[in-house]
């Protein structure tokens, strides 16, 4: 079970899980082995509003770090969400197919995007945040939205 980072804001909680490593576009990295598992961050998620659509790039894939590995329509925007780390995409989330919302529920559990075969992953790695960099970040950018 993940530990987490936390800022409240207003009425907001947001979360960010430790075991994580982020992207500046707040998609989470979580190694598992050879593989990374990737998701939204609970930030995103919950800026974004209620996920009600994500289409994945399918199993098979090759992406290059930055490339589109999803796009998630929500009731406030579409967002294009870049692959954190280059590699092969080995498995998709087929529950998004029918329970899309559970990105907003669980993030970093059951609301997984996909896993990655990573490729040079410490290389990779060492352009992702920290839990506490993404903490700052996250806390910088949601004072920008309420104006402060």
């Amino acid at each position: 079970m993940a530990d987490y980072l936390e800022y409240t804001l207003d009425k907001f909680t947001f979360k960010v899980a430790t075991d994580c490593l982020y992207s500046p576009a707040g998609v989470w990295v979580r190694a598992e082995g050879d593989r990374v598992a990737v998701g939204v961050s609970d930030f995103l998620g919950q800026r974004s509003g209620d996920v009600a659509f994500v289409d994945v790039v399918p199993v098979g894939t090759v992406v290059t770090a930055g490339d589109e590995l999803a796009t998630l329509e929500t009731i406030k925007v579409d967002i294009e969400l870049p692959a954190p780390v280059s590699g092969i995409v080995a498995a998709v989330n087929e529950k998004l197919e029918m329970e899309a919302e559970v990105i907003n529920q669980d993030p970093y559990g059951e609301g997984w995007l996909a896993i990655i075969e990573a490729g040079d992953r410490p290389t990779e790695q060492a352009g992702l945040l920290s839990p506490e960099a993404y903490l700052e970040q996250m806390k910088r950018e949601a004072l920008e939205e309420l104006g402060e």
